[in-house]
């Protein structure tokens, strides 16, 4: 069987990564969007009917309109956009097929996935961040009952659930985990919940807090955790807390694993950012280009789907300017 090519492929079928795909397209070039799991994979693990902090026209791509219910749309709307906005643009979507290695020069790339090869011209990385959660390192940290991800409330009704977190995600998770029936412990590393916190959401959490319907252990570290129990570290000294389930919501990062075998090198400096041009979004390996909030490293707020998009333009203006159309 001949191996398919293409002018560009992007890995990743998140938001950013679709819009890379348009715009690229958009120049006559051929493009295929390759994605280790399901279209927009990282708003399918989303907390059922979140909230997007954004308007719909700031997370809009490629001119689609995004019609909402709300001010703001939810998780399901916007699953149900990027669906239509994919197909409607019709480019080719290989989803749940990872990509492995990536060999060849700029011009003549062979992307290796678990399913095959292709061939392309450039390669576009637009992975994002939330596949790879900060893990603690403690004992325990891989127990059924403790998760990295927060779905949802319903299943925790009449249990004990400890939170260990102090940002938007945590607090949100906190505050429905209460209002579903579930005795909640928040443990949280600093001084105090994160002031980063939306403001709509942060108040709630510290009333909630204050009358003693959430209890709350700051400067406090998680030590080990054990079936029913959370073994953590307080001003007053080691404590055992009860815990029928634990959610370690402490944030994610770069696959920085993955960047690597890419090819893709990191700067030296504490947010660990993937080395590329801001002009072209091209990174140190030529022809390989990095979009959307994987760009910011472990600084994973810099970017977001509103301002991640404009990346998009810069790479298929980049691709004008360095590639004649052959396909």
């Amino acid at each position: 069987m001949e191996t398919p090519r293409y002018d560009a492929v992007v890995i990743g079928a998140g938001p950013v990564g679709l819009a890379c795909a348009i715009e690229i397209r958009r120049t006559g070039r051929s493009v295929c969007v390759v994605e280790k799991g399901a279209l927009v994979n990282s708003l399918v693990g989303y907390p059922t009917n979140m909230e997007f902090f954004s308007t719909p026209d700031l997370i809009e791509i490629g001119g689609h309109p995004f019609p909402t219910m709300g001010y703001k749309p939810l998780r399901e709307e916007a699953l149900d956009y990027y669906r239509r906005v994919a197909f409607a643009e019709g480019f080719d979507l290989r989803l749940y097929e990872p990509v492995t290695g990536l060999e060849g020069p700029a011009g003549a790339f062979e992307i290796v996935t678990e399913k095959g090869r292709i061939q392309a011209r450039a390669v576009v990385v637009a992975t994002g961040f939330f596949d790879t959660p900060n893990r603690l390192g403690v004992p325990g940290e891989d127990l059924p009952h403790v998760a990295h991800y927060y779905k949802e409330p319903f299943a925790h009704a009449g249990q004990r659930v400890a939170v260990v977190g102090a940002k938007n995600s945590a607090a949100k998770a906190a505050l429905a985990l209460y209002r579903a029936g579930a005795t909640v412990t928040l443990v949280v590393r600093g001084e105090d919940v994160s002031p980063s916190i939306k403001y709509w959401i942060r108040p709630d959490l510290l009333n909630r807090i204050r009358d003693g319907a959430i209890a709350v252990h700051f400067r406090t570290t998680v030590q080990a955790i054990r079936p029913g129990k959370l073994d953590v570290v307080t001003p007053e000294g080691p404590q055992t807390l009860s815990a029928d389930f634990v959610y370690l919501l402490t944030g994610y990062r770069p696959d920085y694993r993955f960047l690597g075998a890419l090819g893709i090198a990191t700067e030296a400096d504490a947010a660990r950012t993937p080395v590329y041009d801001p002009e072209t979004m091209e990174t140190n390996r030529a022809g390989v280009y990095l979009a959307g909030t994987v760009c910011g490293g472990l600084a994973t707020s810099r970017w977001f789907i509103e301002n991640g998009r404009e990346h998009a333009v810069r790479i298929a203006k980049a691709l004008t300017a360095s590639q004649p159309v052959t396909t």
